[in-house]
This record gives C-alpha cells, structure tokens and sequence, in this order.
C-alpha cells in the first residue's frame, strides 16, 4: 500500500477541449494514486511555457495533443503519496518539481549520452496523453522529479524547470569561456531573461536583443548592451546593420563568441550567423511556428571560413536541472513572473501570441479565478 495523507477523490484540471486551438476548460477530473515508483504531487505552481502552446495548437512539428489532454510542464509542489521503489530523499512533504521531460527509459545511447530529450521511449510532461502540470495533482515517476531547494519560491522555481535548464544546458553547449561576449536574441522574453541572468553568473558579457521597451527590464538583468530589433529594417540591409551594430558592441568589434536564439522565428535566426566572431557558435533553442525554414545564411562557405557552429539544444538533463535550481538558491538568477490564476490560462496563451509577454507567466494552482 502506498504511503500518503488523506486525499481527495477529484481534483480542478485545465483541459484542451479543442487541439489547434486555443480552447480551454476548468473541469473535475479523478485523483490518481501512485504505482510502484510513483509520487503524487500537489501542485501548487505550474509555469507557462510556450512549448505548452505550441503542443496545444499543433506548431511545433508535432501533431496537436490528445483531445481533453491536461498541459503543461513546468510544476512544483509537495510529495503527498508515494509507492516504493523511491529515492531516499523523496519523502512525504518533500519539495519537488515536474519537467518537460517526464520520463527516460535509462537505456538507450542518448539516455548514456545524458542526453535525456532524446531518449527513444521519452515521455513528454502535457503531451500525447502523459499527464502535465496544469492541474493540482499529478503522477510523476520518483526518480525523475527534481528537488526544489529550501529558499527559492515555488513561483519562481517553476519557469526554471524547463526554461532555465534549457538555457543553462544550451550556455554549457556554447562552448564559451569566462569573459567571452553571448548575443542573447529573445532577451527580455520567458527564456532570454533567464539566458541573460545565467550568462552573467558565468562570467560572461551579454548583448541582448529584443523589442525596445524591453531595455530597461534587460540591462537591469545585466546586459551590457541592447540592441531594438524594431529599429532595423525587416530586409537585408536591415541584418546587416544590426550585425555591424552588434558586432561592434562586442570585445575588439570581433563578433559574439556565441549567440544564443531564443526568440522563436526564422528572422532571428537568419540573423544570428552575422553577429558571430571566428569559431562563434549559435545555438538553437526557440523553435519557430509554422512550416520548417532552415537557417537563412548558414552557408558551407561562410561556416567554413570562419569555423563556425550551428547546434541545437534540446533542453537538459536532471543534473542540469539540479544545478540550474542551484544558482537560484544561491542568488545568480531569480526568474521575473507574473502569477496568474487557472481560469487565465487562454488568456496567457493569446497574449504569449501577441508577443506581450515580459518575463516569465506562472499558474497558481489553487485559485481558479
């Protein structure tokens, strides 16, 4: 018999009631109990990503999710029931948090590899019917959940379990050393604003680009220098002033050792390639909506006369993610939130939509209105 506290026999979830479009319902759903390895979270935060919307309205290159699926990816809460086989440090009452990557298989080369998104069985936390986060009770395998730190806030260590791991694995992927200058392109978004704070608590200079009234939010964060993307033209001649602006902003007007894409659209992408000095690197982590566009610029020519790098970074591992809630607990990065409740959850996605978005947005779980 597993062990727990009292339980209720239903709980409030958020449903897609319409895959493909934004279509969402606050409805009573069964509380499950664990299996053998499982813990039941009470979640009490659940962040907003926009992976969350993509899945949703089928943008991402995958099929829309499952109809009356329940999303998200990006909870926190406490242990309430657990079923033996468990880790020794999971515990009634502990602390802990759901990912994107619900599940591995631990044996396949990417899960060696530590490359845990790509693991062949991967389970997707709010996807193809895997249960996710924007609910206020879910089962999660005991061995893959992460420990939340004592003194960094539920609300805050939310965004980082997917948006922070992933900048963090993707900054570790650069291949940038202490004082080398990163060109964060999405800034003052959900991803960048953490992209900025990580690269700062690794020595790093910042340049961030994004739209203008976003700069006072993105030096505050610790960027050096700011760039408005509306300002320049949307054309050739446009990209290339802003890469001779960028470039020029950087140590020696050499170029970026690294730039790191956030910001989801083929633009930013297309642009990334000119703001690079020799050996730079750009890696990929915002995925653009829509049919696939590769990278416009990234010729042979230009990627072998310089030695250049064009990487993807598909999230991190639970080490990554151990360590990313690291640097929160010690100050290096503290994610900026808007707390919303359930029943503002389409509205959070029209927004994301509307690119309105500053910083990251969280659901608080235990209010519906």
């Amino acid at each position: 018999m597993p062990d727990e506290v009292p339980l209720p026999t239903h709980h409030k979830a958020l449903t897609y009631t319409n895959p493909g479009e934004i279509s969402i319902a606050l409805t009573s759903v069964p509380t499950p109990r664990p299996g053998p390895g499982q813990v039941l979270v009470k979640i009490t935060h659940s962040g907003v990503c926009s992976s969350d919307h993509g899945l949703l309205k089928g943008t991402l290159g995958f099929p829309p999710t499952l109809h009356n699926q329940v999303g998200g990816h990006e909870g926190v809460g406490t242990v309430v029931a657990l079923t033996p086989p468990n880790p020794a440090n999971t515990t009634i009452g502990s602390r802990v948090g759901i990912k994107w990557v619900s599940s591995i298989c631990h044996t396949c080369p990417p899960c060696a590899a530590g490359r845990d998104a790509l693991c062949t069985s991967v389970k997707i936390s709010g996807y193809g019917g895997c249960p996710g986060t924007f609910q206020q009770y879910v089962l999660a395998p005991a061995e893959y959940v992460t420990p939340i730190p004592e003194g960094v806030a539920s609300e805050l260590a939310a965004p980082l379990l997917c948006g922070g791991v992933t900048v963090y694995a993707g900054l570790k992927k650069a291949g940038v050393g202490k004082g080398q200058t990163v060109v964060v392109m999405g800034a003052g978004g959900g991803l960048g604003h953490l992209a900025v704070q990580i690269a700062r608590g690794m020595g790093l200079g910042v340049v961030g680009i994004d739209a203008g009234e976003k700069e006072e939010f993105v030096r505050s964060l610790g960027a050096e220098a700011f760039f408005d993307i509306r300002k320049y033209a949307r054309d050739q001649a446009g990209s290339e002033q802003l890469a001779r602006d960028v470039r020029a902003a950087t140590p020696g007007g050499t170029g970026a050792a690294s730039v790191i894409v956030c910001a989801g659209n083929n633009a930013a992408y297309a642009q990334a390639i000119g703001f690079l000095g020799f050996a730079g690197s750009v890696v990929c982590i915002g995925i653009p909506e829509g049919a696939p566009v590769p990278i416009g610029g990234a010729s042979p020519g230009a990627l072998i006369a310089q030695e250049l790098r064009i990487l993807g970074s598909a999230v991190g591992n639970r080490q990554d993610a151990i360590e990313t809630l690291d640097l929160a607990a010690k100050g290096v990065i503290k994610t900026h939130v808007t707390v919303e409740p359930m029943s503002k959850l389409a509205d959070v996605f029209e927004r994301m939509e509307r690119m309105e978005l500053q910083g990251r947005v969280v659901i608080d779980m235990s209010r519906d209105e």
